[in-house]
C-alpha cells in the first residue's frame, strides 16, 4: 500500500538499476528525431518547391526526402511515446517497492516537464513535443487500475480514432484549427512576416528579437499541427502501450518474449513497410487518397513498422548483448532530455541569422549529414560529461525540482 503522503526516501533510480536497453532505445529515438526535425531547423521544409527543385542536390533531395516518410516520419516520437509511458510504470513500481506517493513524484515531474517544454517551445524551437508529452501525462495516473486487457484495447481505439475524426471533420467539413490558425495569422500580420519571406525570416534575423517574433507564430503553427494530426490521441494511446509494456516489465524479460518479439517484428515490418510507400506518397503529393485515406495510411503503417523497429532492436540487443553499438547509443539515451533540447540548440547555431545563417540555403542531403554530425557530437559530449558526472545537466535540474531535495552531481 502506497503511502498517500511519503516522498521521503524516494529517489531517482541509480545507474547500477538503469536497464541498458531502454537507454539505447532513448538513444536510438534520438538520432532518428534528429534526422526528423533537422529538415526544419534547416528551414528547407519551409522552402517553395522551385526553390528546393533548383538546388543542385535536387535529385538526391527527392530521393530522401522519400526515405524519410517511409523510415522516419513518425517512427521515433512513436519510440519515444512508448518510452515515455514505460517509464511512467517504472517510476510508479519504483514508488510501490519504497513505500513512497510515486503519483504526487509523477505530477511534480510532469510540471517541470511543463515548464521546461514551455521555455523550449517560446524561445528556443517551436516543434517541440515536451509540453504535449507533459499534459497528456497527467492522465496516465488515471489508468494504473486498468487491466492489460483494458490498456491494450484503449492503446488501440486511441490510435484508431484519428481516423474517425479526420472522417468524421471531411464529411461536416469542420475545421478544427481554424481558430488557431487565425491566431497565428495575426501574429505573422503583425510582424510582417509572409508567405514570401516565411522560409527565410529565420536564417535573415541579426537579432534574436527577430526570432522570438517567429517563435511566437511558430507556437501556434504547433498547435495547429497537434490538433489536424489528432496527436492527443496518438500519443496518449502510445502512452498506455508503453505502460502495459513497462507494467509487465517485458524490457526486463526480452528472452522470455521472444517469440513474440519475433511476431512484432516480422508482422509489423510486413505490414508497416509496404504500407510506408503509399504513405509516403500520400504526404509528398497533396493527400491523393483524399485525408480519410491518409489518416488510414499512417495508421497502418507508422505505429506498425514503429513497433517493428522496438522489436528488432529488442532481438538484436538479445544476440548482442555486449556489442558496442548498444553502449553507444545507451549513452545520449541517459541524459535524452539534454539531448533533445541540444539538437534544438544546435539548429539555431547552424541555421538561424543569429548564428551561422546557414538556413534554407542548402539541400537535403546536406541537411542529413549535419544532423547525423550533430548526433554523433552529442554522442561525445553525453561519453564526456557522464564520465564525470551521475546526470545531465537538465536531467540533474529536472531531479531535483521534482524529488525536491539535492542530487550530488559529481561523481
Amino acid at each position: 500500500m502506497i503511502n498517500a503522503m511519503n516522498t521521503a526516501g524516494f529517489s531517482p533510480i541509480r545507474p547500477k538499476e538503469r536497464y541498458i536497453i531502454l537507454d539505447a532505445l532513448r538513444g536510438l529515438a534520438l538520432f532518428g528525431i534528429c534526422l526528423a526535425n533537422f529538415p526544419e531547423f534547416s528551414l528547407y521544409s519551409f522552402l517553395k518547391s522551385d526553390v528546393a527543385a533548383g538546388m543542385p542536390t535536387a535529385g538526391i533531395d527527392r530521393v530522401i526526402r522519400y526515405l524519410q516518410y517511409i523510415f522516419i516520419d513518425g517512427k521515433f516520437y512513436t519510440l519515444f511515446s512508448l518510452l515515455f509511458g514505460i517509464g511512467f510504470a517504472i517510476l510508479i513500481s519504483n514508488a510501490v517497492r519504497k513505500q513512497a506517493d510515486g503519483f504526487r513524484v509523477f505530477y511534480r515531474r510532469m510540471g517541470i516537464l511543463l515548464v521546461i517544454g514551455f521555455l523550449h517551445l517560446m524561445f528556443i524551437w517551436s516543434g517541440d513535443i515536451l509540453v504535449l508529452y507533459a499534459l497528456i501525462g497527467l492522465f496516465l495516473p488515471l489508468f494504473r487500475n486498468v487491466s492489460n486487457r483494458g490498456l491494450l484495447v484503449t492503446s488501440a481505439v486511441l490510435l484508431l480514432l484519428p481516423v474517425g475524426v479526420d472522417a468524421s471533420t471531411a464529411l461536416w467539413g469542420i475545421d478544427l484549427s481554424a481558430p488557431v490558425v487565425r491566431i497565428q495569422q495575426y501574429f505573422c500580420g503583425k510582424y510582417g512576416i509572409t508567405d514570401a519571406n516565411f522560409a527565410y525570416w529565420l536564417r535573415d534575423a541579426d537579432a534574436y528579437a527577430d526570432v522570438f517574433k517567429f517563435l511566437i507564430q511558430g507556437a501556434f503553427v504547433r498547435m495547429q499541427e497537434f490538433i489536424d494530426g489528432n496527436r492527443v490521441f496518438k500519443v496518449m494511446g502510445l502512452f498506455l502501450l508503453g505502460f502495459y509494456m513497462g507494467r509487465n516489465r517485458l524490457y526486463a524479460r526480452l528472452d522470455e518474449h521472444k517469440q513474440l518479439l519475433k511476431r512484432v517484428f516480422i508482422y509489423g515490418l510486413a505490414i508497416g513497410l509496404p504500407v510506408s510507400v503509399f504513405y509516403a506518397r500520400s504526404a509528398l503529393n497533396d493527400y491523393p487518397y483524399g485525408l480519410v485515406g491518409h489518416s488510414v495510411l499512417y495508421a497502418v503503417s507508422v505505429f506498425p513498422l514503429g513497433l517493428a523497429y522496438v522489436a528488432g532492436f529488442c532481438l538484436w540487443y538479445l544476440r548482442r548483448k555486449e556489442g558496442k553499438v548498444f553502449r553507444l547509443l545507451a549513452v545520449p539515451g541517459r541524459m535524452a532530455l539534454t539531448n533533445y533540447i541540444g539538437q534544438s540548440v544546435w539548429g539555431m547555431v547552424i541555421f538561424y541569422g543569429i548564428g551561422l545563417g546557414w538556413g534554407a540555403g542548402m539541400g537535403l542531403l546536406y541537411v542529413v549529414l549535419i544532423a547525423t554530425g550533430v548526433y554523433f557530437m552529442e554522442i561525445v559530449f553525453s561519453r564526456f560529461w557522464l564520465r564525470y558526472c551521475r546526470f545531465g545537466p537538465l536531467e540533474w535540474i529536472w531531479r531535483m525540482l521534482t524529488y525536491g531535495k539535492w542530487f550530488k552531481l559529481l561523481k
